[in-house]
Parts: C-alpha cells; structure tokens; sequence
C-alpha cells in the first residue's frame, strides 16, 4: 500500500511564482494545488481533500473550517491571521501559523521613510515643484526632528527597530503595549493616553484584533496634545479613518503617514487623497524582493512542519496542543 501523499492547497495569491512552495514540499513529497477562490462555497469545494492550506485573502470561517474534515494546518502568507477564524481552527484541532518577523526591516524602513517625508515636507514640496511653484514658504512651518518623543503603538519587533532608525537623530521613544511588562532598552512604557498625550510622532505597530479595531478614535485624537504626526504602518482599521480626516481638518494632528487604510483601494472621493500633509503608499511596507521569498518558503515550511509530525516555527494557537488533528506532541 502506497504512502499518503499529502495534499496542500492554496486558497488564494497574487504571488507569480510558487518555486519556494514547490520546493518545500517536494521534499515531503506532497502534492500542491492552486485554487484561487475566495468565496465559503468555492474554498469549501476547493480544499476539502486538503492536509493544509496556505491562505492569502479568502476568509476561513468556522463554517469553512467545519467542512474541511482532513484539514491539519493553515498558514497564512503574512503576519495578521485576521482572514482566519482562529477559535474555530482551534475547537477542530486545527493548527494556524504565521510568519510574524519576515519584513521587519521593510516595515520598519517604510514608517522611517513616512516620517522623515512628512517632517521635510518632501512630497508637499515635489508637487510644487512640478506644478511650476519654487517657494519654500510655501512649507512653513517646518521644526527639527532632534528631541522629539516618538510614541510606538505595539512594541514588538518593528516597533523596537523603527526606534532604533530614529535614535540617532535624536529622537526618544516611548511605547503602549499591554502585552509586554518590560521594555527594551532605550523605550519607556506608558500607559494609552500617556503616549497619546506625549508624542510629537505617533506610529502605530500592533495587530489587527476586537481590542485594536479603532483604538485610535475620536476620543484619542482628542487626547493628542502636540498636534502630532500620525504614522501608520500596519492595518487600516486601527485608525477611524472619519475619525482622522476630521482630526486633520482641524489640525489636531500635523499630518499622517499611511501604507494601509479601511479600505484597500480608497475610493476616489477619499479625502485623504486630497490632503496635502498626507503622504500615502499603497500597502507596500511588507515588501521587497527578499522578504517575499522569505515569505513564501517559510509559509511554506510551516505547513510542512506539521504535516510531518512537528510544531511549526510560529504557531499562532499553540493553545491547540493536546488536540492538534496532526500527531504532534505537546
């Protein structure tokens, strides 16, 4: 009788090669297939015969989740899991993985980039420029960046490493984290609206969740008391977008920063398109050559850890243990 051949499916991507996946697992001889579907009825079809999956943007309700019977593992291609009903992989035994530390250094250089962007008015002043206005004061007032307070929203990996950028212009950083009961070297911990209140430059590091979801709202726009820069780098529905449009207009904040907004792309009538102290990017803070396929192997690897009996490197549920699907021990 012939081995199992496991079988893995990605859900969906917008990657144009699967070289790293089709490497990874052809060294545990499974078989890999391409669904592209996003929909509960087409993923459900799609993976049924699945082992584990590799999953992009398709959202994994329980309901999908209740119909993949074979189903072990799931990893995603990124750091947030929000596209996956984590407490229904876990109640089936299913294990969830993330790759949380592939695009440190790219996030990290993206929100330096915005903050120094915003501080110079290097944007501002390119549009003058090229519609024929050579006018310095036109940018008034710009203020040195050496002595400002940088306050991180999430003090993980990317959060440590954009102070770490700023430092050597002279800039302290301070950081909210309710996760964390020490800081590292060189960041004080503060409480919400300590940080709020604080910082010339806001930037914001901290997942996607139910206690995440607008936690810069109305009221913290409200406790903000230098007018600062607000920075973000990490998922759109953090911020109230009404919210920041409203806090700009009435220069509550000096400007913003944003790789990611509520929604992706923004509607042409967004009035964040037309702000001139908002410089925007189109979600591009994760990326560079390298750490996509840094990303895709080690996805890769995740799903292949499981399916030969061993934890993957970043379990997002370890709590999973002593039920996996998979023969893992704990």
């Amino acid at each position: 009788m012939e081995p199992h051949r496991y079988q893995v499916v990605i859900t969906d991507t917008d990657h144009t090669t699967l070289e790293e996946e089709k490497e990874v697992f052809g060294q545990i001889g499974a078989d890999l297939v391409v669904a592209q579907v996003s929909g509960e009825e087409d993923v459900i079809r799609a993976c049924k015969e699945a082992d584990g999956l590799i999953n992009q943007y398709a959202l994994l309700t329980r309901r999908v989740l209740e119909n993949l019977p074979k189903c072990k593992v799931i990893a995603r291609y990124g750091v947030g899991v929000d596209s996956i009903d984590l407490k229904a992989a876990t109640d089936l035994g299913i294990i969830v993985a993330n790759v949380p530390d592939y695009c440190v250094d790219e996030v990290a250089d993206q929100a330096l980039a915005l903050i120094l962007a915003l501080t110079r008015k290097i944007t501002f002043f390119d549009q003058k420029i090229k519609s024929n206005e050579w006018d310095f004061q036109q940018g008034r007032p710009i203020h040195r960046i050496r002595g400002k307070i940088l306050g991180l929203i999430g003090c993980g990996r990317i959060g440590l490493e954009v102070a770490k950028r700023l430092s050597p212009f002279g800039v302290r950083a301070i950081a909210f984290d309710p996760y964390i009961d020490k800081a590292p070297e060189g960041i004080v911990l503060k409480g919400l609206d300590e940080v709020l209140k604080d910082s010339d430059i806001l930037s914001i590091h901290c997942p996607l969740n139910a206690s995440t979801h607008h936690l810069i709202s109305e009221d913290a726009f409200q406790s903000m008391k230098k007018r600062p820069l607000l920075i973000n780098t990490s998922r759109g529905a953090i911020v109230d977008e009404d919210a920041l449009v409203r806090a700009l207009r009435d220069g509550r904040i000096s400007g913003a920063g944003l790789d990611v907004l509520e929604k992706e792309p923004p509607d042409s009538q967004n009035p964040l398109l037309g702000m001139g102290n908002v410089v925007l990017s189109p979600h591009v803070s994760f990326y560079s050559e390298e750490s996509i396929k840094e990303l895709k192997h080690r996805t890769a690897e995740n799903v292949a850890e499981v399916l030969v009996g061993r934890w993957p490197r970043s379990a997002v549920n370890r709590d999973v243990a002593g039920k996996t699907r998979a023969l893992i021990p704990r």
